[in-house]
């Protein structure tokens, strides 16, 4: 028996593992992480991602990506590709085990033909309306096709005939003869074959009859060795169907189907039709909008693999849905950032402060750490002069009690410069707010032997060296948690107005401006941003990632 030596929580499929392993049912185990090339991944599938190939990592097994491409009107190469080089960032490799259940067209048909023979699969002309009457109801049971008894030779023939292409797409269909009566309605004589008269992505034009999803999934997995076959739990009510077809083609070391429970989201949808409407619809700018969910969308914010990999260790594998709240992943990459995101200096909303007896030509390089988690990562140096950009909100004219920040007559400490003194406050005509006149303490250079200190500390950017940028800042999706559970309002009439807001007068670092595509920063009390893959020398663009803290707790608790 293969140990597993993962500290990966428990759960009731490992349980089931266990169990096979240490009784000999299997010596080694074999998963598959069957994606439809239909769309792009989202978070949802992140976790089966990590769990397919988690289990196989851990028990010394094998993970296989397969590719269920079987309704070519649907598919696209690239969806294929993105689904790759996904799977990849997160951090697993299925080696030479790509497949597609395309790949396994002939031996489906060959199977197909098989279950004809032995009078368990038949030809039907009954129209899609026809075939709707007669699988009845939950509670009444359905009627049988009057093709249910065409003899084996006639279905054959006219099997043969659809392969070939001689009828028109709906003409003919090939139905597993089950039970009409069944309580499960997937049970009822259910749909193996249908006519497709479309290019296939990976096939071309060399079929236009192409297998059901229920016909070709057991069967892909039964071809590749599959051990345990792990599905969320909609397919719960599918799996006496799987069962029976590798049970009618007498199949043996067979597949076992496993439910767990999907991952539903707070503030988002999981819906692939939902979300393909907030893209064609223009609601975000595509796929990889980071207000999405999907996993080029996570990653173009600024998520890592590890933070996604922890997160779904941490919500687990469970029999009943339920929903999971978006702070746990939040939290996660505040986590994983916090250790290894750089802290850096950046404006998001400038207020000019002069520093009146600083001396005008004068600029001194101030030495800051990179990160106090992290000491090997060092310090850099960044400069400083008698005119500095601070934000807005560090400054009020009236403060309120217990603010430690700059005021008229109060002090605070420039992060690694000096302490500052308020005198002036320059308005200009309309009564607002232009720019600060205040004084340094010379003595009080950060470093130095000055003992002096104040309560507040602030962060500011050389107004004469600092870089103009772009700041996006993505918030949640939609402003409730469960979208799609509204009575009266669609979920697009649920999307949050300040999911993007976009701040084109940001000043940063002077050294930023030499920052790549997705390089992460912690903005210093702002949060942490990553650079956009269409940033630019001439417009830099950094997206916030996530706030250092959950904006949204404070929100919910003062409406509650």
């Amino acid at each position: 028996m293969e140990e597993n030596t993962n500290t990966t929580p428990s759960n009731f499929i490992r349980d089931i593992i266990e169990d096979d392993l240490k009784t000999g049912k299997h010596a080694k185990i074999h998963t598959r992480f069957p994606p439809e090339p239909n769309g792009y991944l989202h978070i949802g599938h992140a976790k089966s991602i990590c769990l397919n190939f988690g289990i196989a990592r851990d028990y010394k097994g094998q993970c296989n990506l397969r590719f269920d491409d079987t309704n070519p009107t649907k598919e696209d190469v690239e969806y294929v590709d993105s689904i790759q080089e996904d799977v990849k960032w997160l951090g697993f490799d299925w080696e030479d085990r790509m497949y597609y259940a395309s790949d396994y067209f002939q031996k489906l048909y060959d199977f197909a033909v098989k279950m004809i023979k032995e009078g368990v699969a038949y030809v039907d002309n009954s129209t899609a309306e026809e075939m709707k009457n007669q699988k009845g109801t939950p509670t009444e049971p359905g009627t049988n096709s009057p093709c249910r008894e065409r003899s084996i030779e006639e279905s054959l023939d006219l099997f043969e005939r659809m392969k070939n292409g001689e009828f028109e797409e709906g003409a003919y269909t090939l139905r597993a003869k089950i039970d009409m009566a069944s309580p499960n309605m997937h049970m009822r004589d259910p749909l193996i074959y249908r006519i497709k008269k479309a290019t296939h992505h990976n096939t071309g034009d060399e079929w236009c009859i192409y297998p059901m999803y229920d016909y070709a999934h057991p069967l892909s997995d039964w071809f590749e060795g599959i051990t345990h076959s792990l599905c969320t739990l909609e397919f719960e009510i599918h799996r006496p169907l799987y069962d029976w077809f590798l049970d009618v083609l007498h199949l043996e070391n067979r597949p076992r189907q496993i439910e767990f429970a999907r991952l539903n989201l707070t503030y988002t949808v999981m819906s692939k039709r939902k979300l393909l409407e907030l893209v064609t619809e223009k609601y975000v700018s595509g796929w990889d909008d980071p207000r999405m969910p999907t996993i080029c969308g996570l990653r173009r914010r600024g998520y890592t693999p590890e933070s996604i990999r922890n997160f779904a260790d941490k919500i687990g594998v469970a029999k009943r849905d339920a929903m999971t709240d978006v702070a746990l992943l939040e939290h996660g990459i505040r986590e994983d950032l916090n250790k290894r995101a750089p802290r850096v200096m950046a404006v998001l909303n400038p207020l000019k402060v002069v520093i009146t007896n600083y001396p005008d030509d004068l600029t001194e390089e101030m030495e800051t750490i990179n990160n106090p988690e992290d000491p090997s990562m060092g310090s850099r140096k960044i400069p400083f002069c008698k005119e500095i950009y601070i934000e807005q909100d560090d400054f009020r004219e009236d403060p309120p009690k217990k603010f430690h920040r700059l005021y008229p007559g109060s002090e605070v400490r420039l992060k690694s410069a000096y302490i500052i003194k308020c005198n002036e406050v320059i308005k200009n005509d309309k009564g607002e707010i232009t720019e600060l006149h205040c004084t340094y303490d010379p003595e009080t250079k950060s470093g130095g032997s000055s003992t002096r200190s104040v309560k507040g500390t602030i962060h500011w950017v050389s107004a004469r060296h600092g870089k103009k940028a772009e700041v996006r800042l993505y918030d949640r999706l939609f402003v409730i948690e469960d979208p799609s559970s509204h009575e009266e309002l669609s979920f697009k009439e649920l999307l949050n107005p300040h999911s993007l807001d976009i701040n084109e007068n940001c000043f940063i670092e002077p050294e930023l401006a030499k920052a790549k595509a997705g390089d992460k920063f912690q903005f210093m009390r702002m949060g942490y941003f990553c650079v956009d893959p269409l940033s630019t020398d001439e417009k830099l663009v950094f997206n916030r990632t996530v706030g250092l803290r959950d904006s949204w707790a404070k929100l919910e608790k003062k409406d509650s």
